[in-house]
Formats: structure tokens, sequence, C-alpha cells
């Protein structure tokens, strides 16, 4: 496991997303999830410090994040596990569910705060 500090900079963001895509899906209780989650921590404190969140409701801002990780709805749904669902949300047809939030805050790395505004459906 290497040794993570507080991120200063693009280049250390960037190998930290890295890491943490490779061990996004450790196990619980093991080396490489302490990790992960060291690494949530610190992109998070980086991205809040760095980058202004957008004044949009929750599914723009979804849609942005899917664009910056290169993420298709396909990806959101293997992370909720209903391609359908995805598409009526993405569409605003359907409300965001408080799992969706949950899941999408981790997953998009998208503070719970920005999730739950408040949005028309269509």
């Amino acid at each position: 496991m290497a040794a993570w500090y507080l991120i200063d900079n693009k280049a250390e963001y960037q190998k930290a997303v890295d890491r943490y895509e490779v061990v996004r899906d450790a196990e619980k209780g093991s080396a490489e999830h302490k990790e992960k989650l060291l690494l949530a921590f610190l992109i998070n404190k980086y991205e809040e410090e760095e980058w202004n969140i957008p004044e949009v409701d929750p599914i723009e801002l979804i849609k942005i994040r899917m664009e910056e990780f290169g993420y298709k709805a396909s990806d959101l749904a293997k992370e909720y596990g209903d391609k359908g669902t995805i598409s009526k949300v993405l569409n605003y047809k359907q409300a965001l569910s408080l799992t969706m939030i949950r899941k999408f805050s981790k997953f998009l790395r998208i503070p719970v705060e920005a999730l739950t505004q408040e949005y028309s459906l269509q």
C-alpha cells in the first residue's frame, strides 16, 4: 500500500483516482478497503477545495460527473442494478431514490446534499 498524503495538485489527484478505481471493489476489512476509504476521503477533500459544484439540478450534476469520468448509463445500471430505472431517472421521468442517491454519491463522488436538491420531473 502506497503512503497517501493530502492531494496538492492534479497529478496527485489523478494518481489517487486511478488507484481508487483499482481498489474500488476491495473486500471490506482488507488493507485495500482501508486504502479505498482513505483515497475517497482525500479525493473528496481535494474536489471540495478545487471544484465549485455547479448550480444545477441533481440529474444534470450526475450527467456532468458521468461525462467527467467517462461513464455511460450502463455503468450507473451496474452500480444500481436496473437499466430501465436509470433511463427514467436520467430523462426526468422518475425521481432519484434514497438508494440511488447513496450509491451515486459514492460512485460519482458527488456530495449527498447536492443529490437531494429538489428538481422537477417531466
